[in-house]
């Protein structure tokens, strides 16, 4: 049984927007950002992303919490045939995507300003090629662990809307925040980790782009930790549809 189309309601911690935005940004986001919104109301499972670009694309990757956008604009450029979604509930840094994003790429990219797991819940199954999740939130103190982005469900999610063989790439340089996600993908039945020695998440992969919360040095932070996840087993069937 399908779901009713109305997305569920999720609780995003933390600001939505620090300050004004600036009259270009502002105007960005009234008539740019409608044009490359992901529409998320549809029945639970349903969302094809080929479907949402105007041209075609060989697959599609997602990426969750993309800052300011610099690693999304940098993937685009350098993958012309793949099509992007990007997930930021925070309104400051949807706008500087918009603002650095290449027109010539607007037609393969499109924006979820708001919380991924709307998303999550959206898109069928087997359909994102790629995920990432890089320097998230890490909600160190232990009363927070259920803001973390990567739990049990989310990772569910996850398996569910990734092909079999597809990878998922997670950076953080706060300790609390890489032993957690680690040992919640380690115990995860449907994702393997790729790592076979040190250097293979000590050092940033080869086709890495980098961020401004990379080298930002927040209280706590030690050296980034660059994890790769393998989707294994068959397609994930839904959860509760």
């Amino acid at each position: 049984m399908t779901r009713s189309a109305e997305p569920p309601r999720y609780r995003c911690y933390g600001r939505r927007q620090r300050g004004r935005l600036r009259p270009g940004r502002k105007a960005l986001i009234e008539h740019v950002l409608p044009e490359l919104s992901i529409p998320v109301d549809r029945p639970a499972g349903t969302l094809q992303p080929a479907s949402l670009f105007s041209g075609p694309v060989t697959e599609t990757w997602l990426e969750i919490g993309f800052g300011s956008g610099e690693h999304l604009t940098a993937l685009a450029h350098a993958n012309p045939d793949t099509g992007f979604l990007g997930c930021e509930p925070f309104i400051s840094g949807v706008a500087a995507v918009l603002a650095h994003l290449p027109i010539k790429d607007r037609a393969r990219t499109r924006i979820l300003a708001d919380d991924a797991r709307l998303l999550l819940d959206a898109l069928a199954p087997a359909s994102i090629g790629r995920v990432f999740l890089l320097f998230p939130d890490p909600w160190p103190k232990r009363r927070h662990a259920k803001r973390r982005f990567v739990q049990p469900h989310t990772l569910d999610q996850l398996a569910r809307v990734m092909r079999p063989g597809s990878r998922l790439r997670f950076a953080s340089d706060h300790p609390v925040c890489q032993h957690w996600t680690l040992r919640q993908l380690i115990d995860h039945p449907q994702f393997e980790w790729t790592a076979r020695r040190p250097g293979d998440f000590l050092a940033p992969p080869e086709d890495w782009h980098g961020t401004r919360y990379e080298t930002r040095g927040a209280p706590g932070s030690v050296s980034p930790l660059f994890l790769e996840f393998a989707r294994i087993g068959m397609a994930a069937s839904p959860r509760g549809y």
